[in-house]
């Protein structure tokens, strides 16, 4: 279809609107990527093809990486990522399909610090400087002073310490070493952020689960993975020392006070990794559907667009239950312009 035919919805009446208005065929719509919000995703699917019985929408948990893959190569309607495509990966999306790539926040998470120390189950305090030093290897051994000296009371062991990290490319090691590279000179000349890196030290696993059961098999382990898993698996987690000097238990209060104030760019690509809100948690960030600009299927288009303004609207009142946070209505209100200039 050409451009001159495709149609244009703008504005949140407009799109509001189409709801009203759905396609009368049954639509089955394909995507894949990050596994963070996939909880979330899956209850949202389910839901909206109650509310829109002719749309059928089809999730694989894939990780961040494989669904900027597979949106790129186009064996999918929409990807999903918990990082937001970097220049390279939006450059190669539009040339090779002559148009731009949207990417959608649609809600906010965090990565935890989840350890298996004998005798310890409450939740240790860890700084920027003991999660640098961990995971670069300079910290070995669980009585490091660097951990003694912020967890007056608890008595760490003489114990080596067991790093897991993720194998897979994933958008919650884009999160984690986002923050790395942060609030340290040290990771960020020698490791870096990425969905994949080259990690200093450490036992990949596939997922959450695979750093879970690595954390869980060997005594003395530490791994990061996401709040809902650790929530859903009950596992200890730590709380960090924030840029204001606080140290934050993660929670859908610190995770949403991360994203408090900030300026949201148009297309955007945003981190809210060691936010200097007093309360927030810093290692949070927000995930993205990554959506196509224009659609050659008039129909198809027509129900994601509707489906992204359920979503970021009536959908937020489904994030908290699952251990997510909602989108500021400040963010919901950019997107809705964004949403509407999807064309098909």
């Amino acid at each position: 279809m050409s451009e001159g035919k495709m149609k244009t919805f703008t504005g949140g009446l407009a799109i509001a609107a189409l709801l009203g208005a759905l396609p009368l065929a049954a639509q089955s719509i394909t995507g894949a990527g990050a596994t963070f919000p996939a909880p979330i995703y899956q209850k949202w699917f389910n839901d909206y093809q109650q509310v829109a019985s002719g749309v059928q929408i089809n999730y694989q948990a894939i990780g961040s990486g494989g669904g900027i893959r597979n949106i790129t190569d186009g064996s999918v309607d929409f990807g999903a990522s918990d990082g937001p495509m970097n220049d390279k990966q939006l450059k190669g999306y539009e040339d090779k399909w002559h148009y731009p790539i949207y990417e959608f926040p649609t809600v906010l998470g965090s990565d935890v610090l989840t350890y298996n120390v004998p005798g310890i189950t409450t939740g240790i305090k860890l700084t920027p400087d003991a999660i640098a030093g961990i995971f670069l290897g300079k910290i070995t051994k669980w009585n490091d002073p660097e951990l003694e000296k912020n967890n007056p009371g608890v008595k760490f062991p003489d114990m080596p310490i067991v790093v897991a990290h993720r194998a897979d490319s994933s958008g919650t090691t884009y999160c984690f070493t986002d923050y790395l590279s942060k609030v340290s000179p040290a990771w960020k000349s020698k490791v870096g952020k990425n969905t994949s890196v080259n990690w200093p030290v450490g036992l990949g696993g596939q997922g959450n689960p695979g750093v879970t059961g690595i954390v869980k098999q060997q005594t003395g382990g530490i791994g990061y993975v996401e709040l809902i898993y650790a929530v859903e698996n009950k596992l200890p987690y730590a709380l960090v020392k924030n840029s204001s000097g606080a140290f934050i238990k993660p929670d859908l209060a610190s995770t949403t006070a991360a994203a408090a104030g900030v300026v949201m760019p148009p297309d955007f690509r945003v981190s809210i990794t060691n936010s200097s809100n007093k309360a927030a948690y810093p290692i949070s960030t927000f995930t993205w559907l990554l959506i196509p600009s224009h659609f050659s299927d008039a129909a198809k288009g027509k129900a994601i667009v509707a489906f992204l303004h359920w979503a970021i609207t009536k959908g937020q009142g489904e994030v908290e239950s699952l251990d997510y946070a909602k989108l500021p209505s400040s963010v919901v209100a950019k997107e809705e312009v964004a949403i509407g200039k999807i064309k098909y």
